[in-house]
């Protein structure tokens, strides 16, 4: 049984993950890559999350899942 005030171990990559910047790339014509996990605040105030290791952010606003990108800013061709 563990003590209350022993200190708990911790994972050391996830202290690792917290020291590094995250990763964030900017796509031409195409969304922004993030490192996850994310959290986005949206301009009205809400806050969505992500748990997913990279996340594409619109940039378009076109996405039915936005923040999310769901590829709506790709062109469309006639068949």
């Amino acid at each position: 049984m563990r003590n209350a005030n022993e200190p708990q171990p911790t994972d050391r990559r996830d202290d690792e993950a917290a020291e590094r910047p995250r990763r964030v790339t900017v796509t031409e014509n195409g969304p922004v890559l993030v490192e996850g996990p994310v959290e986005v605040v949206l301009d009205d105030g809400t806050t969505v999350t992500s748990d997913r290791f990279t996340v594409a952010l619109c940039t378009c606003r076109r996405s039915r899942t936005y923040p999310w990108c769901d590829t709506s800013h790709r062109r469309r061709t006639k068949r």
